[in-house]
């Protein structure tokens, strides 16, 4: 009974070994299964995913290419639109017949510049689309393309809006605006209405739309126009398009339905592919992961030797230090900088060997600052290195914190100049900004003094004139003995007259140096308002004068439309004056029997902007000016007179040119030369000229 009972213990505990294992192994199995079904899962889901992206990739192509023909279509609708012709009475066949061909155009119109109606044809393949409620309803989107047409100077599409038709429906429509230009002029307008959904029936080719529906909606989705029906299905696609037109942008958007894709062809294609691709998979990891490895050590190896050449070619100093002010790098510029090689410079202790030594307490203390403040200056900071041989040099120091890769503040890391040379530079450049500034001062002393030298000539003979005239009207009255009172007070007035214009050309003579001091150093002249005929009798004597001497005649032609100018009067009066004097000596070489007229002249000018201007011109006779005299006419200091000193014509322009106008010369015709420039009339600020 005893071993009866052993061998049943002996074997309910194998059963229950047996049964131990036997439930590990299912479980095993029940695992494995579980992984295969989930991996069986995994391949049909990933299966479905790809045959949907594939669906969804044609769609998205479908719709590009749908984008693409309405625009193609759009762009030779604009080409047949500017085949049409602008005559009145040859306009209506050609529209007619673009209308027939073209069944998304609703109508037709020519508008003049001023966006009226001159002439328009409708589709012949229905009613009139503004029958119900008139063309006017829709005026305002047609001026806003038409105005963007006419600033683009091509063709631009309106919004689109709703137009509701007689029998109760109504259509989605948009109008297209194309300037007509001739010789860059606008000649009118061709706008054509196109209807939304005939442009998705009419423009798309009929391959993309079959068992798909095309329809184009706003940007948050509303449908304005549909074409077409989708296949029936449980799956959706859709795809979207954006269609940019000049003045407008329509959303384009393709749908399509679809059955989910089959089961089990999807699976059985997907096992065995899975499990070929697996093996291959691990090869492919395997040599992908060598190579890696291999391009890693070879792109390492290529990073440290382009970076130790990059180091090496640098003509700053690198310099790492690490938190107890030890050096744990320099570069090779940074040695030469010192005259010290790297072993004499690494891990060295403070003070660094490259301080001069009487400074060598200051640079530790401003170390010791920085490295308790963990901190470096935003701006690089100046100091001064020793070299090997003692030499002092000036440096600049831009110094940043060094992390590493982890984020860790392990040192600093300074870049650091030479900048010696830039000081001496610096320094000579001072010295000759100071040569210059003093040589610019002793050319403006200079240029006042030929200034007034050259423009007081002119007052200056004028009251010698008076003052010889003075003296020999007493002196004929002396020696006539003619004592009568009338006499007496002929001379007395012949003499208040001659003094008084011996005071006036005195005073012009102050005048002439005030504005030339102004001018020389840049100041701003006074301006006022003066008549043109005013400016003439005030150097109509000093003319006259020099008129006599020379045996020239002076004529004046005055236009009584012309404004008052708005100028500096002595400046402008001394331009007068320059420009008749040389007009006077250019005729002195004529022969005796020759006429000598001096023409002045003053008319108004018509500006492009509207703003007025007034032209005084100096016409002589004399024999005109060479090519090669010309193009060097305004240099200041050229001349072609002996006596000449080549600065009145070069004062002309710039004097003009500070008033807004501009000095020009040309021939006159049959002989001699025309000096004409332009002042503003008294309204024109010029400051709006200068700009």
């Amino acid at each position: 009974m005893k071993a009866l009972a052993a061998g049943l213990k002996r074997l309910h505990a194998l059963r229950w070994a047996y049964w131990q294992v036997g439930t590990r192994r299912s479980f095993l199995w029940l695992l494995l299964l579980v992984l295969v079904l989930c991996l069986l899962a995994t391949l049909v889901w990933l299966s479905g995913r790809y045959e949907a992206s594939q669906i969804q990739a044609k769609l998205e192509h479908d719709a590009s290419e749908a984008a693409t023909d309405i625009r193609s279509a759009l762009s030779r609708n604009i080409q047949s639109l500017h085949a049409v012709d602008l005559a009145e009475q040859d306009w209506l066949p050609p529209a007619t017949n673009l209308l027939r061909e073209h069944r998304e155009i609703m109508r037709l119109e020519w508008r003049d510049p001023d966006l009226q109606v001159l002439a328009f044809a409708d589709t012949p393949y229905r009613n009139a689309v503004f029958q119900r409620l008139g063309r006017s309803s829709a005026q305002a989107d047609v001026a806003l393309a038409c105005n963007a047409a006419r600033r683009l100077s091509g063709p631009a599409y309106s919004v689109s809006y709703f137009m509701p038709q007689a029998d109760g429906m109504g259509f989605e429509m948009l109008d297209m605006c194309l300037p007509i230009l001739r010789s860059g002029q606008l000649m009118g307008y061709s706008v054509a209405t196109y209807s939304l959904q005939g442009m998705l029936a009419e423009l798309v080719g009929k391959q993309l739309i079959r068992g798909q529906s095309l329809s184009f909606t706003e940007a948050d989705g509303t449908r304005l126009a549909l074409y077409g029906l989708p296949m029936p299905g449980r799956q959706i696609y859709v795809a979207q398009q954006l269609v940019d037109l000049p003045g407008n942008t329509l959303v384009l958007r393709f749908e399509s339905r679809k059955s989910r894709p089959a089961f089990f062809p999807n699976v059985l294609t997907a096992l065995v592919g899975t499990m070929t691709l697996a093996l291959l998979a691990v090869l492919f990891l395997l040599a992908r992961d060598m190579r890696k490895r291999l391009e890693v050590e070879h792109d390492l190896g290529e990073a440290l030797a382009f970076r130790k050449a990059m180091e090496d070619s640098l003509l700053t100093g690198l310099r790492a230090r690490d938190l107890r002010g030890r050096i744990t790098y320099v570069n090779p510029a940074f040695c030469k900088m010192v005259g010290l090689p790297a072993a004499d410079l690494l891990n060295q202790s403070l003070p660094s060997p490259y301080w001069p030594p009487e400074m060598a307490e200051v640079y530790q203390q401003r170390q010791a600052l920085r490295f308790a403040g963990d901190t470096a200056p935003l701006q690089g900071h100046e100091s001064v290195f020793m070299r090997a041989d003692g030499t002092r040099f000036p440096v600049l120091i831009m110094e940043a914190p060094l992390i590493n890769e982890v984020g860790k503040h392990t040192g600093w890391m300074s870049a650091i100049l030479d900048v010696s040379e830039q000081r001496r530079v610096e320094e000579l450049s001072r010295t000759s900004q100071d040569r210059l500034q003093a040589t610019a001062r002793l050319a403006m002393v200079g240029e006042m003094a030929s200034l007034l030298s050259h423009e007081l000539n002119q007052p200056l003979a004028a009251i010698s004139s008076y003052a010889t005239g003075s003296l020999n009207l007493i002196k004929h009255h002396a020696q006539s003995g003619d004592a009568g009172a009338q006499a007496t007070q002929l001379l007395s007035t012949d003499l208040q007259l001659a003094m008084g214009r011996i005071a006036q050309q005195a005073e012009r003579a102050g005048k002439v140096i005030r504005g030339v001091h102004d001018f020389v150093r840049r100041r701003d002249q006074s301006r006022e308002a003066i008549e043109p005929r005013a400016l003439l009798d005030a150097v109509m004597p000093l003319i006259g004068l020099q008129a006599r001497k020379l045996s020239v005649r002076v004529e004046m032609q005055l236009d009584p439309a012309c404004e008052a100018v708005l100028c500096d009067t002595t400046m402008v009066e001394q331009v007068l004056l320059n420009l008749s004097r040389n007009g006077m000596q250019a005729m002195q070489g004529l022969a005796v029997d020759m006429p000598r007229l001096l023409t002045l002249r003053v008319q108004p000018v018509i500006s492009s902007d509207s703003s007025g201007w007034v032209e005084f011109a100096v016409i002589d006779q004399g024999v005109g000016i060479p090519a090669e005299v010309a193009a060097q006419l305004f240099t200041p200091f050229f001349t072609t007179r002996v006596e000449g000193m080549g600065l009145g014509l070069s004062l002309c322009r710039t004097v003009i040119e500070q008033h807004g106008g501009v000095l020009n010369f040309e021939a006159a015709l049959p002989r001699g030369t025309v000096f004409s420039f332009t002042l503003p009339v008294a309204g024109l600020s010029i400051q709006r000229l200068l700009s």
